[in-house]
């Protein structure tokens, strides 16, 4: 009985998870009409061109190049230096390193939208509002705690015999770093670095208040495009999600292995 109840309990979790995601991939293949009409029936012809209109009429190809330069690059910058300041908080003792680590431990907590105004000003004074720049050092500096936060457990399990050795062999602060501590908490950065990836493509809010033209904005500000005052083309809005979310999957994909195996041994260390 107490076997049943759980996949019970499984299988609701899974519907709950998975619907949304079928549904609207079967309503991005409707129309308009189909859709008010009945918004669980399936489509009486499967209208494929609604893809071809969402690459068409948002420029969704090119925001999506934009997400991927900007998500990337925010990645690399952020993982860089949240894996440095790891290294440092976690290998090192001295005064205010707990203080340190509590107050990146902190800065999770805080609300992303407290820090807009902040980070509008900061951006538009230094002449990066409406650049890629801007959003990629935005989004690079709100991941930093959890990154740091993440990596700082597996860079602590580093055994100090193998810094002590290199010590010995003459290497420097540098290539211990590169060469020994960081490889060794590849799993680490991996988790870290798909969580970033994520937060920055799925990101709507900084990309809508740091851009103003098409050129820059990236592919969740595209999806906006088939409102207008007076319709909405919801099944090519569909679509366009669908096309949208289609990265963040594949990522999960390719390094749910890392991913799971990041988690679960950072639950136990450091």
């Amino acid at each position: 009985m107490l076997n049943l109840v759980k996949w019970a309990v499984l299988l609701l979790l899974f519907v709950y998870a998975v619907f949304p995601v079928l549904w609207l991939a079967v309503a991005s293949l409707k129309t308009n009409g189909e859709l008010m009409a009945n918004p669980f029936s399936l489509p009486e012809i499967w209208q494929f061109q609604n893809y071809k209109k969402a690459l068409t009429v948002s420029g969704i190809a090119r925001l999506m190049l934009n997400s991927v330069i900007i998500s990337s690059l925010a990645t690399l910058l952020n993982i860089l230096i949240a894996s440095m300041g790891a290294y440092t908080l976690s290998r090192f003792k001295f005064r205010g390193n707990q203080f340190l680590k509590v107050l990146f431990s902190s800065g999770i907590l805080i609300p992303l939208n407290a820090l807009m105004i902040p980070y509008f000003v900061l951006v538009n004074s230094i002449g990066l509002y409406n650049t890629m720049g801007g959003l990629i050092l935005v989004y690079t500096a709100i991941g930093i705690p959890i990154s740091t936060f993440i990596i700082m457990g597996f860079m602590a399990s580093v055994p100090d015999e193998l810094e002590e050795a290199a010590i010995i062999d003459g290497a420097c602060f540098y290539k211990r770093f590169f060469t020994i501590v960081f490889p060794l908490s590849r799993a680490g950065v991996v988790t870290a670095g798909t969580f970033q990836f994520l937060t920055c493509w799925n990101e709507f809010v900084y990309a809508n208040l740091l851009t103003s033209s098409q050129a820059v904005r990236t592919v969740q500000l595209g999806i906006r495009y088939f409102t207008n005052q007076f319709a909405t083309d919801y099944v090519s809005m569909y679509a366009a999600i669908i096309i949208s979310i289609l990265p963040s999957i594949l990522a999960y994909v390719l390094f749910q292995n890392q991913i799971i195996a990041g988690l679960t041994s950072g639950a136990v260390k450091g």
